[in-house]
């Protein structure tokens, strides 16, 4: 067989088939997802053209190869005609040349079509997922999710490359073949066919098998990786020193190691046993053919050119047939990645811009609720069972219980009011309402007089910032993760950001400046360090409104010092809501609204409400706004 011209050994095409889960043929498919396939490969029809007619062309090349031996043997050599057999050898150097640059081709085209597919697939899942709301990314697994964006999308861009150039190159391989075969032979070509139950025995029988280790092997590699992930960030790195696990981690990771090591050594003697089975029956049938044809030539009926073309044909026949024979399974594993990843594309951001949103209008901005309630959305609204690792009938449709009920407040602009309460009440509920990260289930929430239902998500993004207790970092430098918020900023820019919220002298100090690296999450800074470098983007954003959601807790007394400097620049002129826990932030309300069990129960400034003796003085004196003191004359007697 010419290079270029064969297909692969059959043993090696029947196990990597057979690794496949089989059970994925009984899949039902669902409806229109062959038709959204299409849709998917419409850019690239020419190019698959192209493909697909190369596949033909070098399945007809390789058919010819077996035919010129014939003429160089039986009209070459037997009737020593020199120069036939120069003029063959030399075509038969120009087809292994053709085979080659076709071979070059199509894979060039492989390529450019199998890797714009992935292009196109991460793309489009990358940016809807972007789109989805907070709600679902409290619900879902990242790695589940990053399996969709890597392993599912490969999985599907298969199906217009290796499958296709399998099934297609297969046939039309087999097809060839066969013609060829009848026309010289039909008795040989019938005992390579009735040998072919003997090849296709090994492989159907260690089927089961190989797929069953092979799925033990994707759960035990992705037991052994989420171990490794775990362990290997920074908390779980903290916390296995903190109780001197590290002994206990590596016993663990052994025993997941040592399965992965087992599962390999038995999925390879699987494979090699189905390789040399399979190879064997082909020497079998290599023998066959060359007894009975043998046979035939010296009786005169068949021409020594003849039988030698016949056994070249017998290499090119039984992997085709191995490929066919596990089409199903091949086919329908790059359709049901195309289903996972369309399943992703399908689950419909439940938060979303109206037709005729505009763009909140310009100038001081004032924030609103208007007898807002809210209950988070059911599970099955924002979240996938995949996704979650759970079975489908076990995602609730069941939407939450009201965290909210009929809030009613207003924030003039340039004004800070703080929320109280104690833990659970609602007060984060209300902070992620103004940035519109959820949507109220009744009543509305205005910027500047706006509902934010009916505003563009980018004006109300742009026109609110927000301050968390735990602000994160991305994995990179100082000064990408401050350009973040404005990514034309100066260097100039950024310092006045920084001193402004009162980091500069720290960040003035290391070796690389705002080229320093800050790791995983920031955890290379301190807390207040980490909340100051936030400040510090938020004030290159520039918002109107200020949203803080207990952006000073879990720090100690010096960096909340530090950090509460910080903030004083950035809500200097800024309408802000604040979730307050110290007492100092309270003192300078302008209102403080006190939330209890989803509403607002109290109002008022600090003096008035101590004064009321209720849910806010009972804060006051058990320490829980953070006070140096437990009455509340004494907290008075420090205004």
């Amino acid at each position: 067989m010419m290079p270029g011209h064969g297909t692969p050994r059959p043993g090696a095409m029947a196990a990597r088939s057979l690794s496949k889960d089989r059970a994925v043929t009984k899949h039902q498919l669902a409806p229109g997802t062959l038709s959204r396939i299409v849709g998917f490969a419409r850019p690239y029809r020419l190019w698959i053209t192209v493909f697909i007619s190369l596949i033909l062309v070098e399945a007809a090349l390789g058919a010819a190869v077996p035919l010129i031996y014939r003429e160089i043997i039986d009209e070459g050599i037997a009737n020593e005609r020199t120069g036939l057999i120069v003029g063959l050898a030399f075509v038969l150097v120009g087809l292994a040349l053709a085979g080659g640059l076709i071979s070059l081709t199509q894979r060039w085209f492989s390529a450019r079509i199998g890797e714009g597919l992935i292009f196109d697939l991460r793309v489009r899942v990358f940016d809807h997922v972007q789109r989805q709301p907070i709600a679902f990314f409290t619900r879902t697994q990242t790695g589940s999710l990053v399996s969709r964006l890597n392993s599912d999308v490969i999985g599907a861009q298969q199906a217009f490359t290796s499958t296709l150039s399998n099934v297609v190159g297969s046939a039309a391989t087999l097809v060839a073949t066969l013609a060829a075969m009848l026309v010289l032979s039909w008795q040989i070509t019938l005992l390579a066919l009735v040998l072919l139950p003997l090849f296709l025995l090994p492989a159907r029988w260690l089927a089961p098998k190989l797929s069953a280790i092979t799925r033990e092997r994707y759960q035990v590699d992705a037991a052994m990786a989420q171990t490794m992930t775990e362990r290997f960030n920074i908390a779980g790195a903290m916390l296995v020193k903190l109780f001197g696990r590290p002994g206990q981690e590596s016993a663990t990771f052994s025993r997941r190691a040592g399965r992965v090591r087992d599962i390999g050594v038995t999925s390879t003697m699987y494979s090699t046993v189905v390789m040399v089975s399979l190879t064997m029956v082909a020497a079998l049938a290599t023998a066959l053919v060359y007894g009975l044809g043998g046979v035939f030539v010296v009786q005169g009926t068949l021409a020594i050119g003849t039988l030698v073309a016949l056994t070249a044909y017998l290499n090119r026949l039984y992997g085709p047939i191995t490929a066919l024979s596990n089409v199903q399974v091949d086919v329908m594993t790059t359709l049901v990645s195309f289903e996972r990843v369309f399943e992703v594309l399908d689950l419909e951001p439940n938060l979303t811009e109206t037709d005729d949103a505009a763009p909140l209008p310009e100038g001081p901005t004032s924030i609103e609720f208007r007898d807002v309630s809210f209950r988070y959305p059911s599970a099955a609204e924002v979240s996938l069972a995949s996704l979650e690792s759970v079975e489908a009938d076990r995602l609730s449709n069941e939407p939450g219980a009201p965290l909210l009920r009929d809030v009613s407040f207003r924030v003039e602009p340039g004004q800070m009011v703080a929320l109280v309460g104690p833990s659970g009440a609602g007060k984060t509920t209300i902070a992620s309402l103004v940035p519109r990260l959820y949507d109220v289930t009744g009543g509305q929430v205005l910027l500047n007089g706006t509902d934010v239902r009916t505003a563009t998500l980018d004006s109300v993004r742009d026109r609110v910032g927000v301050v968390s207790q735990d602000s994160h970092l991305f994995h990179d430098t100082l000064r990408a993760n401050l350009a973040y918020a404005k990514p034309e900023a100066s260097d100039e820019e950024l310092i006045a950001a920084l001193r402004s919220a009162q980091v500069w002298d720290l960040v003035e100090q290391l070796p690389e400046g705002l080229d320093t690296l800050v790791g995983d999450r920031g955890h290379r800074l301190s807390g207040g360090e980490k909340q100051r470098l936030a400040i510090a983007r938020l004030l290159l954003k520039d918002p109107a409104v200020m949203v803080l959601d207990e952006a000073t807790a879990h720090l100690d007394s010096e960096s909340e010092a530090a950090v509460q400097a910080a903030l004083a620049t950035a809500l200097e002129g800024r309408t802000s809501l604040v979730i307050a826990h110290r007492l100092a932030t309270v003192r300078d309300a302008d209102q403080i609204l006190v939330v209890d069990d989803g509403r607002i129960v109290e109002r008022g400034r600090h003096d008035e409400l101590l004064a009321l003796g209720g849910l806010y003085a009972e804060l006051s004196r058990t320490q829980l706004l953070g006070g140096d003191t437990a009455s509340p004359a004494a907290i008075t007697g420090g205004d």
